[in-house]
């Protein structure tokens, strides 16, 4: 079988890294090409676009980028009529996927979405587009069965890809030990990193005797963060190395997206920052729907862990989120046993990659 994958950000490679291996076991010819990152291709597909050229974020960055979206799908299409898959599978990345969707369906070809982009928090009218156009949806995230069922679309949940991934890394690595660390999450794009890597930096000031070591983004220019973290005594900064941190960690700042749940995962208690542009923010807010803007509290839907959000993301809040995440053993304990809560709930699917592997084969071969 031919399958074309397109992924657009860092989460996509790794978790399109993981479905390609699975694809790969049960079918050892599988010719793979694909949109993602280095993990995708040391999988063994073969790597047309970088996603760090494609990623863009919030609603100002989309339309100042408007014309190299415009001139990558027109390329995304033309490879995909030259290289004649048997399989587009999209992984969520929905501003750029969508469009190839609804072009693949024109084409007669055979659409897959693993990891559902989140339609149910703002443009859920997208629904329809993803009707008319998808083939085949495999879901990640336990309430989206629910979600799309009350639109008549069924979808199947394969249950959420971290899991494995987390367990996995955890079982290979038990000789790490929790330091005095404090892991800076702040983002794989320079926009976002640009607007809360910063703030976190400053609360290191408060906190002399952890060492905060920032997670760098893969790709990104070690003399990006060099220029950042210049003057902080107790900061440095890790690349390819988030797990490691992770391990080691007391505590996070983290924002927004799949950090977030990784974080959780791992079991250390951290506080969800986020910042966008002042414009951009103020459209999400009138746009958005849901609660929450972290995928833990999302999915527990309560508030497990403390979201700072543009205006609250401030030095004297995060410190003092900090310091009680440190320093407060009943809130340190709550939020373990949500995360167990947590796990057990996303695992109940099972191996995410070989069940969507599994899916799509049987599709596939019409069954």
């Amino acid at each position: 079988m031919k399958y074309y994958i397109i992924a657009g950000e860092a989460s996509g490679d790794l978790h399109g890294s993981n479905l390609i291996k699975a694809l790969k076991q049960q079918d050892p010819e599988a010719d793979i090409r694909c949109w993602g990152g280095d993990l995708m291709q040391a999988a063994g597909a073969h790597l047309v676009k970088h996603y760090r050229n494609l990623a863009f974020m919030g609603f100002i960055e989309v339309v100042r980028n408007l014309r190299t979206i415009l001139r990558n799908l027109s390329f995304c299409k033309k490879d995909i009529i030259a290289f004649r898959p048997d399989a587009i599978i999209l992984v969520d990345y929905p501003g750029f996927n969508l469009r190839i969707a609804q072009w693949a369906k024109a084409q007669e070809l055979r659409v897959i979405y693993y990891i559902s982009p989140q339609v149910w928090a703002w443009k859920e009218s997208r629904v329809n587009i993803i009707r008319n156009c998808v083939d085949k949806m495999l879901v990640i995230l336990p309430f989206e069965k629910d979600f799309y069922k009350k639109w008549d679309y069924p979808v199947e949940y394969v249950g959420h890809p971290l899991v494995e991934v987390v367990n996995e890394w955890q079982v290979q690595h038990p000789h790490l030990q929790k330091s005095n660390t404090i892991a800076l999450l702040p983002g794989s794009r320079k926009q976002e990193i640009l607007k809360k890597l910063p703030v976190m930096l400053e609360v290191s000031r408060f906190f002399p005797d952890y060492e905060f070591v920032v997670a760098m983004a893969p790709g990104m220019e070690k003399t990006f963060y060099n220029n950042l973290l210049s003057g902080y005594q107790n900061v440095k900064a890790v690349t390819g190395k988030t797990y490691s941190l992770l391990m080691q960690s007391v505590a996070a700042l983290v924002t927004s997206g799949t950090a977030t749940l990784e974080t959780a995962l791992f079991g250390v208690p951290e506080v969800v920052c986020y910042k966008g542009s002042t414009i951009s923010y103020e459209i999400a807010k009138r746009v958005i729907k849901i609660k929450y803007i972290s995928l833990v509290n999302l999915i527990m839907d309560k508030p497990v862990v403390k979201e700072l959000i543009q205006h609250e993301l401030t030095v004297q809040n995060v410190k003092e989120e900090l310091q009680d995440l440190l320093t407060h053993t009943g809130r340190i304990e709550q939020m373990k046993q949500d995360y167990v809560a947590l796990k057990n709930l996303l695992s109940e699917g099972g191996d995410a990659s070989f069940n969507a592997a599994t899916s799509i084969s049987n599709f596939l071969r019409g069954e």
